[in-house]
């Protein structure tokens, strides 16, 4: 059995050093001097590394405002989502209504819509209410209920529990409501933890709102902030790739510690949602 698992565990072994490799060269390029990226080459390990391009890096923009402004972004997207997808997922696997499959179809037919599509008529909506330039259009869509992935991952979680657990609540006189806050969503733990991450990283990661939304530059969120850092530390020698990766590196630490405290929760859930 042993023998035959070698194969497999080689792929997997070949597949994490190429998901990793990006992520130890910039590692690597964030700790290297100036002068070594001058001289080109191909060296992971630097040969004097330099800490203090973290502090150089993170005082070259307004680090600590844009970070504020993402976790902003992301705390409240992620209770948004949360709000209105747990709602949407309990009622389309446990209540049953006329026409609830079709809605739930044309729900899922969102998904296939790029959102540079869209943006033109969410623009002028937007717009016509006077929201540009706020956080308003990258917040309020997720209390709206328009995050599809997220409303179908809770359903598929939402139809494995036990209908009996459900029917000796509504025996002893509980409502939906109360079925939902006090045994569906604690069962569904895993499936909310899934959920809140993909929220997260989503408007962690997100580059293409904040560009189309945001004017001022005190409102700019982490990724904006960054590629300004890009085209703005440019000199005559050239960019400083390793200031620039040391502001990238601490840019993604913080959706790398979220994924390492949630792994166990948002493994159980991709699991139990029959996304393998």
């Amino acid at each position: 059995m042993k023998a035959r698992l070698l194969p497999a565990l080689a792929i997997t072994f070949v597949g994490l050093l190429i998901c990793l490799a990006p992520l130890l060269w910039m590692l690597s390029t964030s700790l290297k001097p100036f002068e070594e990226i001058l001289k080109g080459g191909v060296s992971l390990i630097p040969s004097h590394p330099r800490v203090a391009n973290y502090s150089e890096a993170l005082h070259q923009f307004d680090f600590l405002r844009s970070f504020g402004n993402s976790v902003f972004v992301a705390v409240l997207t992620v209770l948004g989502t949360l709000a209105s997808s747990i709602p949407a997922g309990y009622a389309f696997a446990r209540l049953k209504a006329r026409g609830s499959n079709w809605v739930f179809i044309g729900l899922l037919a969102t998904l296939m819509l790029p959102g540079q599509i869209t943006i033109i008529p969410v623009f002028r909506v937007f717009a016509s209410l006077g929201m540009v330039d706020t956080y308003a259009p990258l917040i309020l869509p997720a209390w709206l209920g328009t995050n599809a992935f997220a409303i179908f991952l809770l359903r598929q979680f939402f139809r494995t529990l036990p209908e009996e657990t459900m029917e000796a609540a509504r025996l002893d006189g509980a409502s939906e409501g109360k079925i939902l806050v006090r045994i569906a969503v604690p069962l569904a733990k895993p499936a909310v933890v899934t959920v809140a991450v993909f929220a997260f990283l989503a408007s962690w990661n997100d580059l293409w709102g904040p560009l189309v939304y945001l004017h001022r530059q005190e409102r700019m969120t982490l990724p904006v902030a960054l590629v300004d850092f890009v085209g703005g530390a440019a000199t005559v020698q050239g960019t400083p790739w390793n200031l620039v990766m040391a502001a990238a590196v601490v840019t993604v630490l913080p959706a790398v510690i979220l994924f390492a405290v949630c792994q166990k929760s948002f493994v159980s859930g991709i699991a139990n949602t029959g996304l393998k």
